[in-house]
């Protein structure tokens, strides 16, 4: 037999791996550069979407550097001025209707604690006399006293707590009244007969005005008693210390002193507390209390 002939029907003989490799990049090249061109063409010849971004221009300053501007971005479509400066302007009132409320907020809650001071330093005083008036000890009141009164009123709180301490009420001066009341009408210790004689034969005789009151030491004792009953301690003291026996009564006008000059320093702190707190003393005060 003859040597065999390649038969017709065999596949020719393809690329090599590298020539492939070549085609295929060949083939992506060109397709990206298809596919820009397609891009740029549908944003109007712009390589960036939406037209032009930014643009820079050259300003002359020192150095000869350039600053970049950018655009200010473009209001949304359908935006109203108007509208927005009436929705500021809306803003801006509701704004300062707050503000005036939380200032009046403010101003109520600093009346309320003014108020609240004041019914304090009310109910202290109050507190405060009602024990000098039984004669109790001053007790758990003295911290609140000293720390409401004591800086503004020293003087009233001392002569408070020195009067606590030694307690004079109306009915021990009533009693103690009662007590002296033969010496004080009997006259001064050591008052010879003859000067005794001559006390009672002017008492006898009394040259006065009708409206003025009578001198005689058993009408003093009257009216001092009266005074005492109704609370003038200030009063009966005056009377007992015209009396011809005062010098028997040492003790007497000194609780009797204590109780006025309690009762004084009890009002002044009264006083401060209805008109609030940190209430100086006031020149009358200060003059009553000395």
């Amino acid at each position: 037999m003859s040597r065999e002939e390649p038969s017709v029907l065999a596949p020719a003989r393809g690329l090599s791996p590298l020539g492939t490799t070549l085609l295929i990049a060949v083939l992506a090249f060109l397709g990206g550069i298809a596919a820009f061109a397609g891009l740029v063409k549908l944003n109007g010849g712009s390589l960036w979407p939406g037209g032009a971004a930014t643009a820079i221009e050259g300003s002359a300053e020192p150095g000869n550097e350039t600053t970049a501007v950018t655009a200010p971005p473009e209001l949304p479509p359908g935006t109203d001025l108007a509208t927005l400066n009436a929705r500021e302007q809306a803003l801006a009132t509701r704004l300062d209707t707050i503000e005036g409320r939380l200032a009046a907020v403010d101003s109520d809650s600093r009346v309320a604690g003014a108020y609240a001071a004041r019914a304090e330093g009310l109910l202290i005083a109050f507190a405060t006399r009602r024990i000098l008036d039984r004669g109790l000890p001053i007790g758990a009141i003295e911290e609140p006293l000293r720390s409401r009164f004591g800086a503004s009123h020293p003087d009233a709180v001392a002569t408070i707590l020195r009067a606590a301490n030694e307690p004079v009420t109306l009915e021990d001066l009533r009693l103690a009244l009662d007590t002296i009341a033969p010496r004080l009408a009997a006259g001064a210790p050591g008052e010879g007969p003859l000067s005794r004689l001559r006390r009672l034969t002017g008492d006898l005789l009394v040259l006065r005005q009708e409206t003025s009151p009578s001198p005689r030491p058993a009408d003093r004792l009257t009216r001092a008693r009266r005074m005492l009953d109704a609370g003038q301690v200030e009063a009966a003291l005056a009377e007992v210390s015209h009396m011809p026996g005062i010098d028997y009564a040492e003790n007497w006008v000194s609780a009797a002193k204590r109780y006025i000059a309690a009762r004084r320093a009890l009002s002044e702190i009264e006083l401060a507390a209805m008109q609030g707190p940190g209430a100086p003393a006031t020149a009358t005060q200060t003059e009553t209390r000395q």
